[in-house]
């Protein structure tokens, strides 16, 4: 009887022994266990953008031009996602601008350049070669410049055209080329239409023109601006009635409105305007 009491006693402190390390270990794991940073969402999305780009690339090796386009599409998706879900979290910080740009840079430059390479302008040989690079070159050139000037808060205008606009508006072209007349003539061999348009769309980027930014939606600003928001609502249906031509339409448009309002308000074009990017706001660092 008391060798089993004795043996009872002894069972009883190894499993008191056992819950006291096994609650110990839990108390550490919860003192380890760290958050999950508010910025890890948006950085998905800001990497989920540079993946598309690189499917893009890769569409663009197999000659698929259409997939390639509709994957920089996506990628401007993304773009757009990852600076919407940066404000909701109050996720900001450099780390996500860096990695925007990063991102902008190989989705929105180095994609549409092999693009446009790709499909036209391998034909023109050494200068054709050089204009091709120039949606990348200017893009990078852009985004160093808004990555220095970039102050955490959003601007009503882009100083120069973003790049995700630039690569849309190329986008734009290559999926029309086969369906509208005047862009049949970007089959190699023709006139170089394409060359004057990169060379056009690509120094705007590294201009001081003023371009609209895309608005945060609210009630406020349909109060503010009801003419604003009546031509964003008219582009969206375009774009979704009309698909590749509507998204032609409405970039022709924004260019064209950006220029001719710096024609005519020659000081539009002042400092105070800050940069940014397109599809979205920049998302912040963590």
């Amino acid at each position: 009887m008391l060798r089993a009491r004795r043996g009872y006693d002894r069972y009883g402190q190894k499993q008191r022994h056992f819950r006291a390390r096994l609650r110990a270990y839990r108390a550490q794991r919860r003192r380890l266990r760290r958050p999950i940073p508010r910025a890890a969402v948006p950085s998905f999305f800001t990497l989920m953008n540079l993946f598309s780009g690189f499917l893009a690339i890769t569409q663009i090796h197999e000659g698929r031009f259409d997939y390639a386009c509709w994957l920089i599409v996506l990628a401007g998706f993304f773009d757009m996602l990852d600076g919407m879900l940066a404000r909701l979290t109050n996720g900001t910080s450099l780390f996500g601008v860096e990695l925007d740009s990063l991102s902008d840079v190989v989705s929105f430059g180095v994609a549409p350049a092999y693009l446009v390479y790709a499909f036209n302008l391998h034909a023109y040989g050494t200068l054709g070669l050089i204009i091709a690079s120039l949606p990348a070159v200017c893009g990078a050139v852009r985004l160093a410049r808004f990555n220095v000037q970039f102050d955490g808060e959003k601007r009503e205008y882009f100083l120069g055209l973003p790049i995700p606009a630039q690569a849309a508006a190329l986008v734009a072209l290559v999926l029309n080329a086969e369906g509208v007349d005047l862009l049949e003539r970007l089959t190699p061999g023709d006139f170089p239409v394409l060359i004057p348009v990169v060379f056009v769309l690509s120094a705007l980027m590294v201009t001081n023109i003023p371009f609209d930014a895309i608005p945060r939606p609210s009630l406020a600003y349909l109060r503010r601006h009801p003419w604003k928001s009546s031509a964003y609502g008219l582009a969206l249906l375009l774009i979704i009635f009309l698909q590749q031509i509507g998204l032609l339409l409405v970039l022709a448009a924004y260019i064209l409105h950006g220029i001719g309002r710096a024609h005519l308000q020659p000081g539009a074009g002042h400092p105070e305007h800050s940069a940014g990017t397109c599809f979205g706001t920049v998302q912040s660092i963590p």
